[in-house]
């Protein structure tokens, strides 16, 4: 299996220790993404979107473990019951608001991605796919209310930006 990445997302997050964890809680935080050339072709059509998914590499990410404590709750839960960034594949999830496409550089906001994520795939946000109703939301459900910010705990020290 190979996975190249199509571009870079750049953030004002330099860091992701207080950065927020979902982009629910990046209401207005603005960026960019920058394709490389040989893809900006597929970018035709996408400015009629709203919002879109960006899919990406957590490259800062710390190898997994399979029983996490995740930012919105203080118990340990099982990985995959999270979406905690450190998983044997490291691969971020995004919808975030499309403001403007132009040339290889797409203009978001309620961005949550650290500054220099390598960046995976693009796709749009179509709400009869994309948002269903649910009735339940597992641990969730009972969590009891954080911050909802990063605080490094599943950062690799001395990782940076590529």
């Amino acid at each position: 299996m190979q996975v190249q990445p199509i571009g870079i997302v750049h953030s004002a997050f330099k860091e992701c220790q207080g950065m927020p964890v979902q982009p629910t809680r990046a209401c207005g935080a603005v960026g960019t993404v920058r394709l490389f050339d040989e893809f900006v072709a597929g970018l035709k059509d996408l400015a009629g979107f709203e919002r879109i998914w960006l899919l990406y590499w957590l490259h800062r990410a710390r190898p997994a473990q399979m029983s996490v404590t995740p930012f919105l709750d203080k118990l340990p839960h099982g990985l995959f019951a999270t979406r905690t960034p450190a998983r044997p594949n490291p691969i971020g999830l995004s919808h975030v608001r499309l403001w403007e496409v132009k040339g290889a550089t797409l203009h978001v906001s309620d961005l949550d991605i650290c500054d220099g994520t390598p960046l995976l795939d693009i796709k749009p946000y179509v709400p009869q796919f994309d948002c269903v109703a649910v009735t339940r939301c597992g641990w969730l459900d009972t969590a009891a209310p954080t911050t909802g910010v990063a605080d490094g705990r599943f950062e690799q020290i001395g990782v940076k930006n590529i």
